[in-house]
């Protein structure tokens, strides 16, 4: 019998995405308050960092999309409650593709790569 090999599903997608962010954050110097790795539940992270907090939106994008492009209309509802705690929001997307094959979805056990620039402050 042949072994199907697996997609990531979209919650795994997005473990990856906040695996790759919450590292750059850790090594970063933040300090996490709340994690949140449910999809659609923002933001992913309450941070802290040198006495100020931060909020940070992560989205897992797919290949062809540009991860640095973002819902204009999600991230201003998000900033308004961040600014009610004087916090600085910053949005992360993470671009996601198959290694091997761009137009292919990104399969479990197997290579994939990463497009991701850092931290944009909204």
């Amino acid at each position: 019998m042949k072994s199907m090999k697996e997609k990531l599903s979209d919650q795994e997608l997005h473990n990856l995405a906040m695996n790759i962010v919450g590292k750059e954050l850790e090594d970063n110097g933040y300090e996490f308050l709340g994690v949140n790795s449910q999809l659609k539940r923002n933001p992913q992270f309450v941070a802290l960092k040198d006495t100020k907090l931060n909020f940070v939106i992560v989205r897992a994008i797919p290949y062809p999309v540009d991860p640095k492009y973002y819902d204009p209309q999600l991230l201003k509802v998000i900033k308004e409650h961040a600014l009610k705690f004087n916090a600085k929001t910053y949005y992360a997307g993470v671009g996601l593709a198959n290694s091997e094959d761009y137009d292919q979805p990104v399969l479990k056990v197997e290579a994939y790569t990463v497009n991701y620039e850092g931290l944009q402050e909204i």
